[in-house]
């Protein structure tokens, strides 16, 4: 049974708390008990508690007091107060004070339970709110993982059967093949963790600044902490955490990072609080992170912990067949996008496009299909669009002139050795004609730099 959540009981009965651990362990979740207010107060100062069942008397503490105490300190416990004393004046003092909900004694456990799922249902709703403020993805219908060659049907094969454990999965491949789709193909089919999609990019987070995104921090944690700050780990409750490009943290954060993998469970910067990870964790990287290993560069422990799983997606050269329903599927999608006509591709245009070793993958596949849908005015994409969009031609392997037969200049007229110079100048003004004054080109094939050639014939008087 899957890990549901981390949960506080605190009341001074032995039979309410004894009723109520029996009852939610059972159905996969962790939970503590405090028969007051000092056992309550330590607990809390060392987890953080998805839920705390607070009854509002106990033999030393103000149960109200404790309210407010939580819902200061503490990121996002959701509270739900239990009396023998209610009324609605005490009902609306602890909504007020930031309680979710009242229960008043005697309570069935059925009423528990639906409050304690109310509750966190809130809670993950009021998570998902925020991560897409921070304007992080959130997977909108069905991922477009495309393909029919046999490499990509296996991989959707072992994403389905994958969905079903909790295995940690590592997936590797040249830039641009689409591994984050494959991660979140996973994610669509996942019944275990079926909450957000948290996507981190470790190739683009300042790594003073990795440590407070990942697992968030308390106000005050460091200088400019003004506020709290909920982690990426915990925005991913119940979801999916994605560590694209792993091989970039620092050996530093991958000894944090293997104790979240080991023990699911981390703790904000500026925090003694535990908080326990209910994720599941996906990462990417393209880079071979067996010879990192060897290097130095990456932790061999949390290597293994990682790699549970691999997922090799092949480059976008090793699976052509793929190339026209990716097509299609571009081509609709930004016509769409920048509202154009319906446009189709020629064939010299799609045997090209075979042609070609697509060293960026798909993601290069996509960008020219988007630049084709905006350039192209006609209704087929030709090969004089693709020149027009900045394609170069297949294989980027360019075809080396064949200079014409004949003796170079070497000697004057009269027979006497030219200086070098002159040989140097009437050398390269053949060249040049040869190759109709394409300067770049003549500069490659003699073996210097543009700006050298362009200084010489400055000097000869023909810049």
């Amino acid at each position: 049974m899957p890990f549901k959540g981390k949960l506080l009981i605190v009341d001074d009965e032995p039979a309410i708390r004894d009723s109520l651990y029996q009852v939610f362990t059972k159905e996969g979740y962790e939970v503590d008990l405090a028969e007051d207010g000092k056992s309550a107060r330590e607990y809390l100062s060392k987890y953080e508690y998805d839920l705390c069942f607070l009854d509002l008397k106990l033999p030393d503490a103000n149960g109200l007091e404790l309210l407010k105490e939580i819902m200061e300190n503490s990121l996002d416990t959701q509270v739900i107060v239990i009396s023998a004393y209610g009324n609605i004046e005490t009902a609306v003092s602890a909504i007020k004070a930031g309680a979710f909900d009242f229960l008043e004694k005697p309570f069935s456990i059925y009423e528990a339970k639906l409050a304690l799922e109310k509750a966190l249902e809130h809670k993950r709703l009021a998570l998902e709110n925020l991560y897409l403020k921070m304007n992080l993805r959130e997977r909108e219908g069905k991922t477009p993982f495309i393909g029919k060659s046999k490499a990509i049907k296996d991989l959707l094969e072992k994403a389905k059967l994958l969905a079903q454990t909790d295995s940690t999965i590592l997936i590797t491949g040249e830039s641009g093949t689409g591994k984050g789709l494959l991660a979140r193909k996973i994610h669509e089919f996942d019944r275990l963790y079926p909450g957000p999609f948290v996507c981190v990019d470790c190739s683009c987070i300042v790594p003073t600044l990795f440590e407070s995104e990942l697992f968030g921090h308390v106000k005050g944690a460091f200088t400019g902490a003004h506020t709290s700050k909920i982690g990426k780990i915990e925005l991913a409750q119940n979801g999916c955490l994605f560590l694209d490009e792993i091989g970039n943290i620092s050996l530093e954060l991958q000894a944090k990072l293997l104790k979240v993998v080991e023990e699911k469970e981390f703790s904000p910067v500026g925090s003694h609080k535990i908080i326990k990870a209910k994720v599941r964790i996906i990462t990417a990287t393209n880079k071979n992170l067996k010879e990192e290993v060897k290097k130095g560069n990456f932790r061999e422990d949390l290597y293994y912990r990682l790699n549970v799983v691999n997922l090799h997606l092949p480059p976008l050269r090793e699976r052509k067949e793929d190339i026209p329903l990716l097509v299609d599927y571009f081509l609709k999608y930004y016509q769409e996008k920048h509202q154009k006509p319906p446009k189709k591709i020629s064939p010299e245009v799609m045997d090209i496009f075979f042609h070609y070793d697509w060293p960026g993958n798909v993601r290069e596949l996509k960008h020219l299909i988007e630049r084709l849908v905006i350039f192209s005015k006609r209704d087929e994409i030709t090969e004089k669009d693709l020149l027009f969009a900045g394609f170069e031609r297949p294989n980027s392997k360019e075809e080396t002139p064949q200079l014409e037969s004949g003796d170079l200049p070497e000697l004057n007229t009269d027979g006497t050795i030219l200086p070098l110079e002159e040989i140097e100048k009437r050398y390269i003004l053949k060249v040049l004609d040869q190759l109709k004054w394409n300067r770049s080109l003549t500069a490659k094939l003699l073996g210097i730099d543009r700006k050298t050639l362009r200084d010489k014939l400055k000097r000869w008087g023909y810049a």
